[in-house]
C-alpha cells in the first residue's frame, strides 16, 4: 500500500520510518490492505468502501472523504485514524442500535444505504434514543403513495400502524371510519424494489388474504419517511415475535422481521396436465413460496407452489421430459414434488442457473414445524 503526502510517496516501511506509529495505527494499515477500502472519512475515523464514499461526500458537514491510496494525507489526520477506526466508530455511533433497525449491506438499494449512513452520523440516532421514536414507538400514522390495484396509478393514501392491534391498515379516504384493508402483523413483509416499482423510494408490501399472498406497492417522496415507516414495521413484527416466542434470542428473531425475495424474474410455465401451452409469468421466490404473477405489479398472485425439502421427497431437475411440447424458450427446469411434477422454461442459460440454485437452497433446507401446515394447505386448495 501506497500513501501519498506533500508530494512524497511512503511504503509501509517508510512511513513506520519516517512517523512515530503507533501499534493501533499499523494494525489499521494492516486492516486497509488487508480488506482493500480505498477510502477513508478523516472526520469521523472510519474506512469505507467507493460505494459509501460518494454517499459520505454528500454530507460534508459531518464526513470529510479521502482517497487511501491517492490523496495526501498529514500526520495529524494520520494520528486520528490510529485512535479511532471502524471498531470505534461502530462502539461510539451504534451504542444504542435497537436490534430492529435494519443494517443494510453492500447488495442494498441505494436509499437503505444513504438513510443508513446519514441516521448514524448525521442525525445520530444510534447514540440518542429519543431521535428513534418514528419507527420506534408502536404507532405510526402518516401518507403513502399507494398504486392502484386496477389503474396502476399511485394515490395518496393514510396508513396506520398500531402494534397494540397488531396490524397495519390503510384508507381509502382520509375520513374513512372503515380500513380499505387490514393486515395483520403476523404475517407482514416488507422489501424495498425501487426498480420493479419505478421508484427509488420504491416499497413493496406483502401480507396474507385468505392464506394467499397479496401485494400492495408504495412510496413516499421523503427518503427518511419511507425507511422509518420500513423500521416502524419491523419494530413491530420485533415485539410481536418476542411475545410469541419468548425465550428465543434477538439473534434468533432478527431474521424473521423482514426478508428479501430468494429470486424473482421471468420463466415460461405450463398447466397441471402438461398439455397447455407454455405462458410467460413474472416469478417470485419469496421462503418456500413460488409465486406467479401475469405483471410484475399485480396485487394477488395467479397461483403458488410450495416448495418444501428433499427430506420430503422435494426435488429439483434440470431440463423437462422429452414429451414436454408448447414452450419457447429452451432451458426448462422440472419440480418434483410428492403430488405432481411442475415445468417451467427460462430464456437463458444463466437464468436457468440462477433458479436452480434458489430451488436447491430452498429444497435442501429442513422444514420447520408450522412449515408443514403451510404444505397441507397447499394440498388442500381446490
Amino acid at each position: 500500500m501506497i500513501l501519498i503526502h506533500k508530494s512524497k510517496i511512503y511504503t509501509l516501511e517508510t512511513l513506520y520510518k519516517a512517523i512515530i506509529l503507533s501499534s493501533s495505527l499499523l494494525l489499521l494499515l494492516f486492516f486497509v490492505s488487508f480488506l482493500d477500502p480505498d477510502w477513508a472519512s478523516y472526520t469521523l475515523g472510519v474506512f469505507i468502501c467507493l460505494s459509501c464514499s460518494g454517499i459520505h461526500r454528500n454530507i460534508p458537514n459531518v464526513s470529510k472523504v479521502k482517497s487511501v491510496r491517492l490523496d495526501a494525507w498529514d500526520e495529524a489526520q494520520i494520528e486520528f485514524m490510529a485512535c479511532n477506526g471502524n471498531h470505534a466508530g461502530r462502539a461510539k455511533y451504534e451504542s444504542k442500535m435497537p436490534s430492529f433497525y435494519y443494517k443494510p449491506t453492500f447488495s442494498d438499494c441505494q436509499l437503505l444505504r444513504e438513510q443508513w449512513i446519514r441516521a448514524k452520523y448525521e442525525r445520530k440516532e444510534f447514540i440518542y434514543t429519543e431521535k428513534q421514536e418514528p419507527y420506534s414507538a408502536g404507532y405510526r400514522e402518516g401518507f403513502l403513495w399507494k398504486r392502484g390495484r386496477d389503474n396502476g396509478q399511485f394515490l395518496s393514501r393514510k396508513f396506520v400502524l398500531t402494534e397494540r392491534e397488531g396490524a397495519l391498515k390503510y384508507f381509502n379516504k382520509n375520513d374513512a371510519k372503515e380500513p380499505k384493508a387490514i393486515m395483520k402483523i403476523e404475517h407482514l413483509n416488507a422489501t424495498f424494489q425501487p426498480a420493479k416499482i419505478g421508484n427509488p423510494h420504491g416499497l413493496q408490501i406483502t401480507y396474507l388474504k385468505d392464506n394467499s399472498t397479496r401485494n400492495i406497492f408504495v412510496y413516499h417522496e421523503d427518503g427518511k419517511e419511507i425507511v422509518d415507516w420500513f423500521n416502524a414495521i419491523r419494530a413491530a413484527r420485533f415485539h410481536y415475535l418476542q411475545v410469541a416466542f419468548p425465550g428465543a434470542s434477538d439473534i434468533d428473531l432478527v431474521p424473521k422481521l423482514s426478508r428479501n425475495y430468494l429470486k424473482e424474474g421471468y420463466m415460461e410455465k405450463t398447466g397441471p396436465k402438461q398439455t397447455e401451452g407454455f405462458k410467460k409469468r413474472w416469478f417470485t421466490m419469496d421462503d418456500r413460496r413460488l409465486m406467479y404473477f401475469k405483471d410484475p405489479l399485480d396485487a394477488f398472485a395467479r397461483g403458488e407452489v410450495f416448495i418444501g425439502s428433499k427430506e420430503n421427497s422435494y426435488t429439483v431437475l434440470e431440463g423437462l421430459p422429452p414429451s414436454t411440447q408448447g414452450h419457447h424458450w429452451q432451458h426448462g427446469i422440472t419440480i418434483v414434488t410428492p403430488d405432481r411434477k411442475f415445468l417451467f422454461a427460462c430464456e437463458t442459460e444463466s437464468d436457468q442457473r440462477e433458479w436452480i440454485a434458489a430451488f436447491q437452497k430452498v429444497i435442501n433446507r429442513p422444514m420447520l414445524p408450522q412449515e408443514y401446515a403451510v404444505e397441507a394447505h397447499f394440498k388442500h386448495k381446490p
